[in-house]
């Protein structure tokens, strides 16, 4: 991570009332919301994405969680996070690729925070492709990708922080909030690698 310096931070961290918070707007009640970096298109955070997805790069993940997890654990907003819970890929997807991009940051991020780092409660159950490229149109028409909770009686009334990779529309992200949501008295922040300009 030679190029820390010339990867284009958020900060988000610093100021709820940030983008990340505004694309959910009206949609979601989340507590905290955050992104480490902004993505574009063709930039370094795109070839740092495509390493990690496509390439294997699985450390990469537990860089960024690494590095977020420090900026995070010395603010009160995100001490009382108790568990963190990454974005879950559908089984196929999940066989086909070998692992969840988020897992690593997740686990990361939860280390930090001193929360429980959980991947069985919130399930996928439906296979879409991936969104990033895709228009905000057609990926406005994918919402309610179709999560399910298991045995989540446990995490009533816990603060949960859920975590990605990447938000562009924020439906991925409001469908699963909403799922989390069911469950009684929890509340949500949000921590992701990246939001798309």
């Amino acid at each position: 991570m030679n190029c820390r310096h010339d990867l284009p931070l958020t900060n988000f961290h610093e100021d709820n009332d940030n983008a990340v918070h505004k694309i959910l707007y009206g949609r979601v009640k989340l507590e905290q919301a955050t992104a480490l970096f902004h993505f574009s298109k063709k930039g370094i955070v795109q070839q740092l994405m495509h390493n990690l997805k496509y390439r294997g790069h699985e450390e990469i993940g537990q860089l960024l969680g690494e590095w977020l997890g420090n900026e995070l654990k010395v603010l009160d907003a995100y001490s009382n996070i108790d568990v963190v819970i990454p974005v879950p890929l559908h089984k196929k997807k999940l066989k086909s690729r070998g692992f969840n991009q988020v897992d690593e940051f997740g686990i990361a991020i939860a280390e930090a925070l001193n929360a429980e780092f959980n991947t069985s409660v919130l399930i996928k159950t439906t296979n879409t492709k991936t969104q990033v490229f895709k228009d905000r149109l057609r990926r406005n028409s994918n919402d309610h990708t179709n999560f399910k909770i298991v045995n989540g009686d446990y995490l009533e009334n816990k603060h949960i922080l859920i975590v990605d990779d990447i938000i562009t529309t924020g439906a991925t992200i409001e469908d699963c909030a909403n799922t989390l949501l069911e469950i009684k008295g929890v509340r949500l922040s949000l921590a992701t690698m990246s939001i798309t300009d």
